[in-house]
């Protein structure tokens, strides 16, 4: 095994966002209203979070290839929003001490985590 996944960058934009909620079938304000969104408690926009995830998953798929991601296990939390022109970057390096587990974090382009957690290949020794 690797001992980092190779990394994978977005730059979340607008209609980036808007194809997303489209897709997804979610079209909660927070994310398509700037008017609503700057009401809340977020201030503005902020991207879906599951958008920034799958960052994690096209960076298990870049390194092991796409049967990695069917049946893979995760476990991340959300720790920062995602606000439109941010460029996040998921990553993961090999935890030394939990067989097949990587350390993962998305970041945004200030190198503040945005997503942390761990995730197993599907494959992976257990």
């Amino acid at each position: 095994m690797p001992n980092e996944l190779v990394p994978v960058s977005l730059k979340v934009t607008q209609a980036r966002i808007d194809a997303y909620a489209e897709i997804t079938g979610d079209p909660n304000p927070i994310h398509l209203d700037a008017a609503f969104a700057a009401k809340t408690e977020m201030g503005g926009i902020i991207a879906h979070g599951t958008l920034s995830m799958n960052l994690i998953l096209r960076a298990m798929a870049e390194t092991f290839g796409p049967d990695a991601c069917d049946g893979a296990e995760m476990d991340i939390r959300f720790v920062k929003p995602v606000r439109v022109d941010d460029v996040v970057t998921a990553s993961g390096t090999r935890d030394p001490e939990t067989a097949g587990r990587y350390t993962v974090q998305v970041t945004n382009q200030a190198g503040e985590p945005v997503i942390v957690g761990w995730v197993r290949p599907a494959g992976a020794p257990a």
